[in-house]
């Protein structure tokens, strides 16, 4: 059995202490997203094990089987790829505490900065891979039942009495940490930056919130399979997903203001040097830029970074929305200490 390196010894001794100081949104649990293991691989095939927030399942499906095949044609070996699926702030802290992810491909970047930080991955990664190490883009819209019946056009909406708002707690999911920041900088927009009658939009909004699930993909099954809620504040993936489903049941509304979420990825570099994978999970990240994976990012309703191909799927995206970024707010480390640590704001107009 292969010794672990000393950066993962470090890395395990101080992951409680990490885990409580830097842990970004995400759900509470994992679970895997594929059958496959290394029992099950011949002794030539090489085993790669991504770490992914929930939304993207059906994405790495149809890109693993993708990269296998072109990875085999490439090198003659055979690579099998494992998925594992949960919230991204808890995926990051299960890395920290010893799960053996070769690659991680999360909801934020902040989420990866918390491996970082424990030591597993080498400093500069966001600028390894291209756009910030983002190979895709999404954002935040609504999803409503057909016909719309609360005549839900904007954020505005969402505060009136009245209007059932399903969206995850931004305590613990990255989706919801970017709806937040979306809602946020429409009313900062309404109200010129009035921080005060902005906290109040806030938190009429989240008065208005019947069920806070804590993960986004849990927060899509309360108003899909549950029948929950008026609206759904969702990635515009699970969205696009939906109504592509039940394409009589529910439509999506693109609100006037929201945000460029950009996932992150990155090689998990110590676990990755310790099982001899780190020529191909390089691979297998650098893949995503390629024209045929951008193609299935466009299929599965992520935006493809790539412009040209972005454009190919514009029937599928709202294009003109007015989207800010992280930057606006600082970057992630910023947005963390003004809205969602412990005693910041979210817990100021929640719990008024």
């Amino acid at each position: 059995m292969r010794l672990k390196s000393m950066r993962k010894i470090m890395a395990a001794a101080v992951a409680g202490v990490m885990v409580a100081g830097l842990a970004a949104c995400g759900s509470s649990s994992s679970e895997s997203g594929s059958d496959s293991s290394s029992d099950t691989a011949s002794s030539e095939t090489i085993t790669l094990t991504n770490v992914s927030y929930d939304p993207t399942r059906e994405l790495y499906e149809a890109y693993n089987e993708l990269f296998e095949s072109y990875y085999k044609d490439k090198t003659g070996t055979d690579v099998d790829v494992v998925q594992s699926h949960g919230g991204s702030g808890s995926q990051a802290r299960s890395v920290v505490e010893g799960a053996d992810a070769d690659v991680v491909t999360l909801a934020l970047e902040h989420d990866i900065t918390l491996i970082e930080q424990a030591g597993l991955i080498d400093s500069g990664w966001l600028d390894e891979f291209d756009e910030s190490s983002s190979p895709y883009t999404s954002t935040i819209v609504f999803l409503v039942r057909k016909g719309n019946e609360k005549n839900i056009q904007d954020w505005d909406d969402l505060v009136k009495d009245g209007v059932d708002v399903i969206t995850p707690d931004p305590k613990s999911s990255g989706g919801a940490c970017w709806n937040f920041l979306a809602a946020w900088e429409y009313a900062s927009n309404q109200y010129d930056n009035d921080e005060t009658k902005v906290k109040s939009f806030m938190s009429a909004l989240y008065a208005n919130v019947s069920v806070m699930d804590s993960g986004a993909r849990g927060a899509t099954t309360t108003f899909v399979e549950n029948g929950q809620g008026d609206v759904l504040i969702a990635w515009e993936n699970e969205a696009i997903a939906t109504v592509a489903e039940y394409p009589d049941e529910y439509e999506i509304v693109s609100p006037s203001i929201s945000i460029l979420a950009q996932p992150s990825v990155a090689v998990v570099d110590a676990n990755a040097e310790d099982d001899g994978t780190q020529e191909v999970a390089s691979e297998y990240l650098s893949y995503l830029y390629s024209d045929e994976a951008q193609k299935i990012i466009g299929e599965n309703g992520y935006r493809p970074s790539n412009e040209e191909i972005l454009s190919e799927y514009s029937d599928k995206f709202d294009l003109d929305m007015q989207l800010c970024t992280i930057e606006d707010f600082g970057g992630w480390d910023a947005a963390y200490e003004t809205f969602f640590n412990d005693g910041a704001i979210f817990d100021e107009i929640y719990e008024q």
